[in-house]
């Protein structure tokens, strides 16, 4: 039994409460660092910290309660003018919410948190008392914590690059206690790793640039299946629904009167405008439906300007994350699989795109540089972008580095354009960092950004100026519950391919089919593209020549779709196959006759390109180029 038995409910719309106002406590934070003098800031602060305290109250978290009453009493010291914002505040401060945020990772366990560190606890209530000043380590500390560190310091060099991202975030007296260990040769007997883990209260997985989310470890990630919806949009539903209930008797009753033998025009007529009626209803009760599952992104961009400010701190960089287009709402199942994409485009703009403040003076650039994260709605589709004032992207440099790794021949390298050797970075295995560190250089982050934006039917672009900056546009469904599909036969058979693939529908001549490197290959608008027959991607005999064809472009080709003939297109309701998924199924749908149909993963079936036809995805449309 857990510490909340019979407050499950209680429990869980605090930590859903708490974790949001939290989020907005780490934004504001980021903001008052900028803005220390800012009144509303600490107003604004100081009511985060009193209403997460009045909740743990409810639910008797006696430490959560003490922890956050410690900080409050500080906010108030400030918003009054008794206390002044400096760097050993901010540092506490950023320890505290962190300490809370492990207190949460407890209460979703189901057990009351255990009491903050001691020290921690000391430091607010030095701050509190006007006591915690940058002066605050003594000339005695300092020598006492040199003669600490003189055996721990023997027997190999220290890790001066992780006591140096240590020292970003500790407060005054560890700083000094670093630079004296620092200019002695020497480390002090607690690690930098231990010094860290204490300073901010995270861990492991929680330095600046990690994929979990803070404060909380990888095994303990479980998805969010609650949602919030406006009364209003429910009040819609219910409406709607009432309606709909009203059609559907006036339908009984005219059924009852045609099976009585009423067949005449009048009651045909009012059939037709009842049928037509339910149509409309449901339409909008779909609609309506759809509207509940959608949520204001804000609530996902709300987390990254901490983690952006923790991270260029970290790299010695000034860093403002600016986010626009929080308003703009996205399906609440796409809202968790965004999180680690956007996570590795922002650092990837911190750690590569922004310079240094050395090579940012040489370009005659400001010190502090903008990372700017949108999001917004155009047509069926949501687009969210990542951009960056920095280095920018080098096309040729680029092709370089994927030859040097064997990753791309020099026909290839060759051919490329500057889009296409942008898009070298999403390669498993790809990277430009010099050595391997703790936020970058292993060449895997990039990769899972494309592989997980896919997942949800979306795609990836890369526009980049040298020494202007970098943008990435990801852009993705509104929704995943609905697909548009495009229908296509095979004889007689029905198949459904997603229409976002599609970018032209095209007959298919035999003329105009011709065999480059004993490959089928059709010329549209000068680029020379493979011809890949529907019947053969699916394993089934080629019993004649396709007759039609749609020009379909995935992140990795571009190729023609051959089949037989077109069955229409239709905004498909996917149904999973949970029990049994054969390859290259993504799922199926009804259309409106009752015909049950087979909605394809075109990546998945993509991936079988290369037994089928004897080159990889990433060769195909190069070697067909190469051979014109």
């Amino acid at each position: 039994m857990t510490d909340f038995a019979g407050m499950e409910d209680l429990l869980q719309d605090f930590l859903v409460e708490a974790q949001d106002l939290l989020s907005g406590v780490d934004n504001k934070l980021v903001d008052l660092e900028h803005a220390p003098d800012d009144v509303g800031l600490l107003n604004d602060i100081f009511r985060g910290f009193h209403t997460i305290k009045g909740g743990a109250g409810f639910l008797n978290a006696t430490e959560l309660v003490t922890l956050c009453h410690l900080t409050e009493n500080l906010f108030d010291k400030l918003r009054n003018r008794d206390l002044t914002v400096g760097p050993s505040v901010m540092d506490v401060i950023l320890e505290a919410t962190a300490s809370v945020r492990q207190m949460f990772d407890a209460l979703e366990q189901g057990v009351q948190p255990g009491a903050a560190d001691d020290d921690l606890i000391d430091r607010l209530k030095q701050a509190i008392a006007g006591e915690l000043t940058e002066a605050a380590a003594s000339p005695a500390a300092v020598a006492s914590a040199k003669d600490a560190g003189k055996d721990a310091g023997k027997g190999g060099e220290p890790e001066w690059e992780l006591l140096h991202r240590a020292v970003a975030a500790l407060p005054a007296a560890q700083k000094a206690v670093a630079e004296a260990a620092k200019s002695t040769g020497v480390v002090p007997a607690k690690g930098p790793e231990e010094i860290i883990k204490a300073a901010i209260g995270r861990r492991e997985t929680d330095k600046p640039g990690s994929t979990a989310p803070v404060g909380r470890r990888e095994s303990e990630r479980q998805r969010d299946t609650s949602i919030r919806v406006d009364t209003a949009r429910l009040d819609q539903v219910l409406n709607l629904s009432g309606e709909i209930g009203l059609t559907k008797n006036r339908l009984n009753a005219l059924r009852s009167d045609i099976l009585s033998g009423r067949n005449d025009s009048e009651t045909l007529h009012a059939l037709d405008l009842a049928v037509s009626q339910l149509d409309l209803l449901v339409s909008d009760l779909q609609n309506a439906v759809m509207k509940t599952r959608m949520q204001p992104i804000g609530r996902l961009f709300q987390k990254y300007p901490r983690i952006a400010r923790d991270l260029a701190r970290s790299l010695g960089k000034d860093v403002e994350l600016v986010l626009e287009g929080e308003e703009t709402e996205i399906d609440k199942t796409m809202i968790e699989d965004l999180a680690d994409p956007i996570i590795h485009l922002i650092r990837n703009a911190v750690d590569h795109g922004i310079e240094d403040p050395v090579e940012r003076a040489a370009s005659g650039k400001s010190k502090k540089c903008m990372v700017k994260l949108s999001a917004q709605q155009e047509g069926d589709h949501i687009l969210i972008q990542v951009a960056d004032d920095g280095r920018g992207m080098n096309a040729e440099r680029l092709r370089a580095k994927a030859l040097e790794k064997g990753l791309i021949t020099e026909e290839e390298a060759s051919a490329m354009d500057d889009r296409q050797s942008f898009n070298l970075i999403f390669l498993p295995g790809f990277s430009l960092a010099a050595k391997v560190s703790d936020v970058s250089g292993r060449g895997v982050g990039m990769d899972v950004v494309r592989t997980n934006i896919q997942k949800l039917n979306g795609s990836v672009e890369i526009r980049s100026q040298p020494k202007k900056g970098t943008t990435f546009v990801i852009s993705l469904p509104l929704t995943l519950a609905i697909l548009p599909v495009l229908l296509v036969r095979l004889g007689e058979q029905p198949f459904a391919v997603p229409l976002s693939m599609v970018r032209e529908i095209l007959p298919i001549q035999p003329d105009d089919v011709k065999e480059v490197g004993g490959r089928a290959t059709v010329v549209i608008r000068g680029e020379v593209l493979p011809v890949l027959p529907l019947a053969t991607l699916l394993g089934w005999p080629l019993e004649r020549p396709p007759a039609f064809g749609v020009l379909m472009q995935s992140a990795e080709l571009s190729f023609v779709l051959a089949f037989d003939s077109f069955a229409g297109r239709e905004d498909a309701v996917i149904k999973s196959l949970d029990d049994f998924r054969p390859k290259g199924v993504a799922g199926v749908t009804t259309l409106a006759n009752g015909q049950i149909v087979l909605i394809l993963d075109m990546k998945e079936l993509l991936g079988s390109i290369g037994d089928q036809f004897g080159v990889s995805r990433r060769n195909l449309i190069g070697k067909a180029k190469a051979a014109a």
